[in-house]
């Protein structure tokens, strides 16, 4: 009933995030009944990104400049660097617009069980980088994971033989607009153990 080509389309979208096959047949069927208008821009931009867009040597953000537009700002603060597991990450921060630092994307987490090790990742241009001299303060924001907490442990105990002043990581606990009884125990754990004075 349906074309193989048709099947294999359906197949590669349904296998990207959030979606499944039932999403792959609705997207495809919305591509090919918009030709014109849709489909060949979209395979005209997926071209060109695949081409124009790389991995900045930097920091690791996905960028069309070398380095990012993040990196070459000058109006960023250069001592401060925030370290996140992905360049999802890094741009789930950058729309808080509260942050004006610079980033370094580890590319992953540690992990024992999936055979992750510091080797694995961008650490040692991290420490590169902390090497410089120019980076004061260094904010962990990785996931509240198990293989988070491991890698923000490990990363910690490094960055202080390097002598960084000031380590910090994100706090945790109750979420804007949570309510308490909705919280699971871990993290009113957490945002007990994380209080602050008012």
């Amino acid at each position: 009933m349906i074309s193989n080509e048709l099947k294999t389309l359906i197949q590669l979208l349904s296998k990207l995030p959030g979606l499944g096959p039932r999403s792959g047949k609705r997207i495809a069927l919305h591509l090919l009944q918009n030709r014109e208008t849709t489909l060949s821009t979209l395979t005209a931009s997926l071209q060109d990104v695949s081409i124009k867009v790389k991995e900045c040597p930097v920091c690791g953000n996905l960028d069309s400049q070398d380095p990012c537009a993040l990196c070459q700002n000058p109006q960023r603060d250069t001592s401060i660097l925030c370290i996140v597991e992905s360049v999802a990450d890094l741009w789930a921060l950058e729309r808080t617009s509260s942050y004006k630092g610079h980033y370094h994307v580890l590319g992953g987490v540690l992990s024992a069980l999936d055979g992750v090790g510091p080797e694995d990742l961008r650490i040692s241009s991290l420490f590169h980088r902390c090497r410089t001299g120019t980076i004061q303060e260094i904010i962990l924001a990785l996931n509240a994971t198990v293989e988070g907490q491991t890698t923000n442990h490990y990363l910690t105990e490094r960055l202080k033989e390097l002598g960084i002043p000031h380590i910090s990581s994100l706090a945790r606990g109750v979420p804007v607009g949570g309510e308490l009884d909705y919280l699971d125990e871990g993290t009113l754990s957490t945002a007990l153990l994380s209080r602050r004075r008012v």
